[in-house]
């Protein structure tokens, strides 16, 4: 089975963007194409242009492309069935929020904002032809080890960026999530008020 032939288009209930409800997170990666440098540029420059507030940008990220030691010790950090399918990722990205500033005041926001630039990498990424999965089963000290990354900072997610590869590839557990179908709560379910 190849996802790259599967329809994966989201069953909206109101029009959206195609990027939109075509995107989705598949598992399994090419690994073998290197990550286009043009596209991850792209991905990261829509990240860099997500909204913040009063601009503080309290986001940042560690990229690792595949065959790097970095790479190699990012994945060596993820937990679970991401271990299975994620070294085939062209590129590792580890979405880390500024959740503390340099004078040591608590960053409240943080977390949202990184949030909002990492949809905007992802869109981005989905529009120029990547695909992207974020994991949050990661071993956090871990990370932290194998990243240097300081005190201030706060690993997030890992986003798994580069080219569908054939989900026959993958263990038999995830080849049928690559095809799953496609679902969300409904609309009326997710509005706690609507006046």
């Amino acid at each position: 089975m190849s996802t790259s032939v599967l329809d994966r288009t989201a069953p909206t209930e109101h029009p959206v963007l195609d990027v939109l409800a075509d995107r989705w997170s598949p598992r399994a990666y090419d690994a073998e194409t290197p990550i286009d440098e043009a596209k991850l540029s792209s991905a990261l420059e829509a990240a860099r242009w997500s909204p913040s507030a009063n601009n503080t940008q309290p986001w940042r990220f560690i990229v690792a492309r595949r065959g790097t030691e970095l790479h190699r010790g990012i994945h060596s950090a993820l937990m679970g069935f991401n271990q299975a399918w994620a070294g085939n990722a062209a590129a590792l990205i580890v979405a880390v929020a500024e959740t503390v500033n340099e004078e040591g005041a608590p960053i409240s926001h943080a977390v949202y904002d990184l949030g909002q630039s990492v949809a905007h990498l992802s869109v981005q990424a989905h529009h120029d032809g990547l695909v992207v999965h974020q994991m949050s089963g990661f071993d956090a000290d871990d990370l932290r080890e194998v990243t240097g990354l300081g005190e201030r900072f706060t690993p997030i997610t890992v986003i798994a960026l580069g080219d569908l590869g054939d989900a026959g590839a993958l263990p038999e557990v995830l080849q049928e999530r690559e095809s799953a179908p496609r679902v969300r709560r409904p609309i009326d379910e997710t509005l706690l008020a609507n006046a």
